[in-house]
């Protein structure tokens, strides 16, 4: 039952509910202040129906305050902002997050958590050894530990829920990550240290991914800000690690040339796939979310509408590009035109042999019944097709950065390079390949030079 306390010309509204574990009592209060003109009985009314309107939002978890714990505001945020207002993969990236992010300030509540709670979570991160990808691999002595425990390979993998196929690897010398080798110890009841040695000893996460971690816990804290349920965000008294600015990777023009001329003996799908992340700089979920009525043929344009994206548990779905500057319309040269054309066909063969198997997507590139081929399937085979020819470690987000520098390096403005990889402004153009447009000032700059120099000499 709601309680109405009049204080001055406002009106004090509380709804208990309850008591917590530790006996104190659960309140939630707001204040309903009446408008001008109202009489005296009407404001007795309207304060009623306020309080009965409170509590209903009291009771059906509508009404928050500063003593929800961070974990179950986090939730409410997934739920009530961030599934509604970002994208699924943000989504899904931020929920990873907080597999660290939880354990480590869940459990205070919003109106309690300081400054020095997180730093001490990111000086936690910026530890070595943090790394969850960090690479173990088993001691010499682990014939022996297997014996001395009376457990044989194939039990171990089903007390350990680690796959007995892996396991076998890992007994021939291939690495595990973190994750399966602390089941693996546990299973035998044993240290770490003791049946595993890292590989990566000093693998502590950098200013980079420590960031990552600080951008969700920022965004629930400004969402509670902004729904009132505390007075401040505390990320903004907070300095995360710097960002260590890294050059992109990228193949430079003789080494374009190399991946170009390897390509020839690559398979078709691939091969346009590749051929067209270097003439387009397209990203890969634009690449791969392309259908063909998005080339117009006749006047040689690509237009860019939409990226296909895959999440373990949605599979492969159709989303918006990453920014709205990201749909764009893109001048394809011949040769990309005369690929495309070439893949057309063999499309179109390939749609013969399966008949009514085919899956009528409309996509460039599909898989061999003509559903949109998985993002990761094309990286996997390019990450492959690099090692098998001798080329620099690039991925295939590499070919955008290669499209970029070699488009740099040509002389091209950096507005007409940000808006033809759709960055959403110019700075970020300008952030990320600083080097290629310092290098391609420089040069300028000696063109210049020799060109005075030879009309002086003239002169």
């Amino acid at each position: 039952m709601a309680t109405i306390t009049k204080r001055g010309n406002a009106y004090r509204i509380t709804v208990s509910l309850g008591y917590s574990l530790d006996g104190r009592q659960l309140r939630r209060t707001m204040t309903w202040t009446p408008p001008e003109g109202m009489t005296a009985k009407q404001i007795q009314k309207e304060a009623n129906r306020q309080a009965v309107l409170f509590e209903e939002k009291c009771r059906t978890g509508q009404v928050l305050d500063g003593s929800i714990r961070f974990a179950d505001f986090a939730e409410q945020w997934f739920t009530n902002y961030a599934e509604k207002q970002l994208r699924p993969t943000t989504v899904a990236g931020y929920r990873r997050l907080m597999k660290r992010i939880l354990p480590a300030i869940g459990h205070i509540r919003l109106d309690r958590l300081q400054p020095h709670h997180l730093m001490a979570f990111y000086d936690n991160l910026s530890e070595s050894g943090i790394r969850e990808n960090a690479v173990y691999k088993l001691r010499e002595n682990w014939p022996e530990l297997l014996k001395g425990r009376g457990v044989k390979q194939a039990e171990l993998a089903r007390l350990s829920g680690v796959d007995v196929n892996k396991l076998s690897k890992v007994a021939h010398g291939a690495g595990l990550y973190l994750c399966n080798a602390e089941k693996i110890a546990a299973a035998l009841n044993l240290p770490l240290d003791t049946v595993f040695v890292s590989t990566t000893p000093d693998s502590k996460l950098s200013g980079n991914s420590v960031q990552h971690y600080h951008r969700p816990i920022s965004s629930i804290l400004s969402t509670a800000v902004k729904w009132q349920v505390i007075f401040s965000n505390p990320c903004e008294r907070v300095d995360p690690p710097k960002i260590e600015k890294k050059e992109a990777h990228y193949l430079d023009e003789a080494q374009a040339a190399r991946l170009l001329e390897a390509l020839e003996q690559a398979p078709e799908q691939y091969r346009a796939m590749v051929a067209l992340l270097l003439f387009t700089g397209l990203r890969r979920g634009e690449l791969c979310g392309l259908e063909w009525d998005d080339i117009d043929w006749d006047e040689g344009l690509l237009s860019v509408r939409r990226s296909s994206l895959c999440l373990p548990k949605q599979g492969i779905f159709t989303d918006e590009t990453k920014t709205a500057t990201s749909q764009r319309v893109i001048k394809l040269t011949d040769d990309a035109l005369t690929l495309l054309r070439q893949h057309r066909t063999a499309q179109a063969k390939q749609r013969l042999q399966v008949g009514d198997q085919w899956q009528d997507s409309n996509r460039l590139f599909t898989t061999w019944n003509g559903s949109p081929i998985h993002p990761d399937t094309f990286s996997k085979w390019f990450s492959g097709f690099v090692k098998a020819h001798d080329l620099p470690p690039v991925t295939a987000h590499s070919l955008r950065h290669t499209h970029a520098t070699l488009l740099i390096a040509a002389g091209v403005n950096v507005k007409t390079v940000s808006a033809h990889l759709g960055h959403a402004t110019i700075a970020t153009t300008g952030n990320i390949y600083a080097h290629a447009i310092k290098s391609a000032e420089a040069a300028a700059a000696e063109a210049l030079q020799s060109a005075l120099t030879r009309s002086k000499k003239r002169a």
